[in-house]
């Protein structure tokens, strides 16, 4: 029986923290370039936010949750204040004013996607599951969050409202008063024996020395360039298509943001084949297919259009779940496994900000001044070039690893 309530919480804690996540995600760029009307690199900066938290807050909150507050805590904390700047960027209006009002609320939200993992790890651990083998299927509740709330706001007409910005502030107040309930995470005290670097909690940054994590850090923020390019210009790309008279009345058009959600159920489906991809494959081909998974998901994209063309954008949306899961859970299952458990929370943060902080802050900019300088949909096959070239490197350089850390 404890161990189906820890499953629950597990799955309450995913729909939670990625539906105040999909509130927005998809839909912000339309609001932004649709009714306050800022231009393709202003919303991509907006998207970079993400990229600067997650260069240092991840980890910085990773290191406070090894050393000093309880992780659960530390993530209730986070969404409190992600809900407050959240509240407060829905009544702006000017880029000015908005911006750093949106830099707040990522400064506190990134943070929670690598503790969300560490909190659901150590309930698992609590009870004598293996994350490995149960946490990808608990997850998978993270994705039908996102998945709900991106049709809420598509149904309900926000996806161009500050309401979006509303519902999220909602969802993550009910979560930061959830995640109180789940089980205590250890804290490490700082001990007078320990080094500088341990004292500090900065261990984590030793797995740069070493050369297999080194590498595996380096790929992350590679590809990690490819995560925020069709958050950030996806849905706005395909409404453009209703400037043509032949599909202004399309499905596709009309509802871009539920188009774009079956990328999300494809995730949903996709995570439950990580474990047997995982012990079939090894996390190095698993994570040479999401790469070569992002070559068609951005070709497709750029080669389909609403009308006949949309069944190119439906496998680009399907595509999507191997290019995002096989990388990103298969990425922080590898992190956990090679990470001694005192480091745990901070290794994950270390990873957030190779990925969703150096990386996306680089590819939003950067997609944000392809997009002005090529324009669509030449820029889809600029984006599919760079990932081959990165599959490409991949496979040369990475080497798969031979042993596995054992938890203490």
């Amino acid at each position: 029986m404890k161990t189906t309530s820890i499953r629950i919480k597990i799955g309450i804690l995913n729909f939670l923290e990625f539906g105040a996540w999909g509130a927005w995600l998809i839909s912000l760029g339309s609001y932004l370039g649709g009714k306050l009307g800022f231009t393709p690199v202003q919303i991509g900066s907006f998207y970079a936010l993400q990229g600067i938290a997650s260069i240092f807050m991840p980890t910085l909150m990773g290191i406070v949750a090894d050393r000093w507050m309880q992780a659960q805590k530390v993530f209730g904390l986070c969404h409190f204040l992600t809900a407050a700047f959240l509240v407060g960027a829905s009544f702006m209006t000017s880029y000015a004013a908005i911006y750093p009002m949106m830099l707040g609320a990522v400064l506190f939200f990134m943070p929670t996607i690598a503790l969300n993992n560490t909190v659901g790890y150590n309930a698992l651990y609590a009870v004598g599951l293996d994350p490995v083998k149960d946490f990808p299927p608990l997850r998978v509740w993270g994705t039908i969050g996102f998945i709900a709330s991106m049709w809420a706001v598509d149904l309900l007409g926000f996806s161009q409202s500050h309401v979006q910005l509303w519902l999220s502030a909602g969802l993550s107040v009910i979560l930061a008063i959830f995640a109180f309930t789940m089980p205590k995470c250890p804290v490490k005290p700082v001990s007078g024996e320990q080094s500088l670097v341990e004292k500090l909690g900065l261990k984590a940054f030793s797995l740069f020395k070493e050369k297999k994590m080194a590498i595996f850090f380096i790929f992350s923020m590679l590809l990690g360039m490819c995560l925020q390019v069709t958050n950030t210009f996806a849905d706005g790309y395909i409404k453009s298509f209703g400037e043509q008279e032949i599909y202004q009345n399309t499905f596709g058009v009309k509802h871009s943001v539920m188009l774009i959600s079956l990328s999300q159920i494809s995730e949903a489906l996709c995570i439950l084949l990580i474990p047997f991809f995982l012990r079939k494959f090894g996390i190095k081909k698993v994570m040479l297919i999401s790469m070569v998974a992002w070559v068609f998901r951005f070709g497709l994209l750029g080669s389909g259009n609403p009308g006949p063309g949309v069944w190119m954008f439906i496998i680009s949306m399907i595509v999507y779940g191997v290019a995002f899961d096989f990388f990103n859970i298969s990425g922080a299952l590898f992190v956990e496994q090679e990470t001694e458990k005192s480091i745990s929370a901070s290794a994950q943060g270390v990873f957030m900000m190779m990925t969703n902080g150096f990386g996306a802050f680089i590819g939003s900019y950067a997609a944000g001044f392809i997009v002005d300088y090529v324009g669509w949909p030449n820029s889809w096959y600029i984006f599919a070039g760079y990932a081959l070239v990165i599959a490409v490197l991949f496979a040369i350089f990475f080497k798969a690893p031979s042993t596995k850390v054992e938890k203490a």
